[in-house]
Formats: structure tokens, C-alpha cells, sequence
């Protein structure tokens, strides 16, 4: 079995607050750990009244001095809204802190609305546009050679800070081939040009310093717990969140309810059928046929799993039986 990795969105519940998601978190991920998923990865968005993880350098750090041997990063970091300088030196820090450990993913949307981006002091249709050019910054700033440039990423500088272009469409894959980069596409809520990235990035891959062959990553959402009718159940959190974003309300993540998908309207079935088309229900068999079937459908190297499951217990489980099994076969 390929690698299985794990993208956190750090949900806050409806009743809870930051606070509980952010240790629901930590609890996580050194549940992963001892599960044995190869990462561990935060997701910057802003304004989002169902997601903590708006200062993702910080959570990281938080994920990473509670862990010992996940590597922890960012899936990701939304560049537009940042100064790649200030992006460096956050994960060198990162990484001086915990060598060898640190994924840095970038991605070029603003992670929010156009008010909260603008609240963010930088210019996003401007910086959107030059998101190529602030990468090639970004990895430069590594580089050991930068020592002479008058501008320096201390720590940073000289650092293997793996990066990876995030993307859900064929501008990311164009972009990571290009620049010989792993490749992270957002198949778990943007499915619709997951094969043609993917065929667009392996062709038009260029060997680099960073990457010899491709490597793609798959996002996909997973509802697994005992029966297939809890299953159903526990996605409907995630479908209800979708469908708040669908009407312009977003919300904290809802609690579950039964037979959800029979009361929408048919436009809003077939909207959650397209935007979850790589989303996982079932027990642990129905899963592990399903996980295999991707695989060899995409032929994806890697897959980051992420379940956005009301209860934590409940989301605990449901990881617990991708590892169990999943994971048994590369014991």
C-alpha cells in the first residue's frame, strides 16, 4: 500500500470553540503517529467560522513539539497573502526546530473571502498572478548559495524544506512539473480535473534538484465507522458544510443528520455529488476496496486522507480504521 498521510482542517463543531479544536488536533495527530500516517498536514484558511487553523506555522509547531517522528506541514500555505521571506523564515524556524520533519505545500488561492483578503495587506488579484514568481522566491531563500544575496531567510537559509504546489486545477500541475516539484491536488473537494492534472504533470515533469520523477498526492475525504449507515451519518457533517458554503453561510461544522442527501433540493444533490466525488462511506472492507480501486484508477503515489467528522471520538475512529486496515500490509 502506497503511503497514507492525513490534512487536518482543525474543524471547529458547532457548540465548541477554537480552543477544543486545536487540542482535538494534537490528540490527533499523536493518534496518527502511533497509527503510522507518513504526515501530518494543517490548511490555511481565514475567516472561516468551522476552521482553526488560520495561523498555520503556529499550529504546526504546536502538532510537531507533540509529536516525535510524523512529518508535520502545511497543506497548505496560501502564498498570495503572504511575503515569501516571511513564509521562509517561519518554516526554517520550523525546521531548525525539528530537523527533518517539516512539509512546506503552497497553494495560490487567498483561503478566504475577497473582504478577509484584503484585510490581509496584500493586493490579491496582483499577488495571485505572480504566485510563480513568489515560489521561485520561496525556493530561493533555501538555497545554501543565498548567502551572498542581500536578502536572507535566517533560519531558512541552507534548509531542506521539502516543497510542494498545491493545486485543483491544471495551473498547478503545469506549475510543479515545470519547476520538477511534488505535486498535491485537492481531489477531496475538487475532483473535477483530477485526471487531467495528473496527466498533465507527469508529461510535462522536469527533473530537479528537489524531485527526480513525479510524485502526486491525492486528497480525499473518508467516513469509515462499523456499520454503513453510521458511515452515511457521519458524512452528512461534511455535506452540510458544503452546502452552507453552496448558499453564501458558512458555518461551524454541524452536527450529523439522518437521510440529509433526500432532503435537498435535486440542484444541491447534484452539486455535493460533483465537489465530493472522491469521498470514501463505509465500513472498513467497503473502504479498503474503495482506497484500492482509487489507487488504481489515478495511480496516485501518496493519498492524505481528511474526515471532517462532528464528533471527535467518532473522527478518531474512523482514522483508526484506515490504519487498521490499510496500514497492516507495509507492517
Amino acid at each position: 500500500m502506497i503511503p497514507l498521510s492525513l490534512l487536518d482542517l482543525s474543524p471547529i463543531s458547532a457548540g465548541n470553540n477554537a480552543g477544543a479544536s486545536l487540542r482535538n488536533s494534537l490528540d490527533l495527530a499523536q493518534h496518527a503517529e502511533r497509527w503510522g500516517f507518513h504526515r501530518y498536514w494543517l490548511a490555511e484558511h481565514h475567516g472561516m467560522a468551522g476552521i482553526a487553523s488560520a495561523a498555520t506555522a503556529v499550529l504546526i509547531a504546536h502538532i510537531a513539539a507533540g509529536t516525535s517522528t510524523l512529518r508535520v506541514g502545511a497543506g497548505g500555505i496560501m502564498l498570495p497573502n503572504h511575503a515569501p521571506l516571511i513564509i521562509a523564515e517561519q518554516f526554517g524556524t520550523l525546521e531548525a526546530l525539528h530537523p527533518g520533519r517539516i512539509d512546506l505545500g503552497v497553494g495560490r488561492a487567498p483561503g478566504t473571502d475577497p473582504a478577509t483578503s484584503r484585510a490581509l495587506r496584500r493586493n490579491s488579484t496582483v499577488q495571485v498572478g505572480q504566485f510563480p514568481q513568489d515560489v521561485a522566491e520561496l525556493i530561493g531563500y533555501f538555497k545554501t548559495d543565498n548567502q551572498s544575496s542581500q536578502v536572507r531567510a535566517i533560519p531558512g537559509e541552507g534548509l531542506n524544506v521539502p516543497v510542494w504546489i498545491l493545486g485543483s486545477s491544471l495551473f498547478g500541475a503545469q506549475l510543479a512539473a515545470r519547476l520538477g516539484l511534488p505535486y498535491a491536488f485537492a481531489s477531496h473537494f475538487a475532483p473535477g480535473q483530477l485526471m487531467d492534472a495528473i496527466k498533465v504533470y507527469r508529461e510535462q515533469f522536469k527533473p530537479s534538484a528537489a524531485l527526480a520523477k513525479p510524485y502526486v498526492m491525492l486528497g480525499i475525504s473518508v467516513f469509515a465507522a462499523d456499520s454503513d449507515a453510521e458511515a452515511e451519518l457521519l458524512a452528512s457533517s461534511w455535506q452540510q458544510t458544503f452546502v452552507n458554503l453552496y448558499k453564501g453561510t458558512p458555518s461551524q461544522l454541524p452536527p450529523p443528520t439522518a437521510n440529509y442527501m433526500s432532503s435537498l433540493s435535486p440542484m444541491e444533490q447534484a452539486m455535493l455529488n460533483d465537489v465530493l466525488a472522491c469521498t470514501l462511506v463505509g465500513t472498513a472492507d467497503s473502504i479498503h476496496q474503495q482506497i484500492t480501486d482509487f489507487v488504481d484508477q489515478t495511480g496516485a503515489d501518496e493519498l492524505m486522507i481528511t474526515s471532517q467528522i462532528y464528533d471527535h471520538q467518532a473522527r478518531l475512529h474512523s482514522y483508526e480504521i484506515v490504519a487498521n486496515t490499510l496500514m497492516a500490509a507495509n507492517r
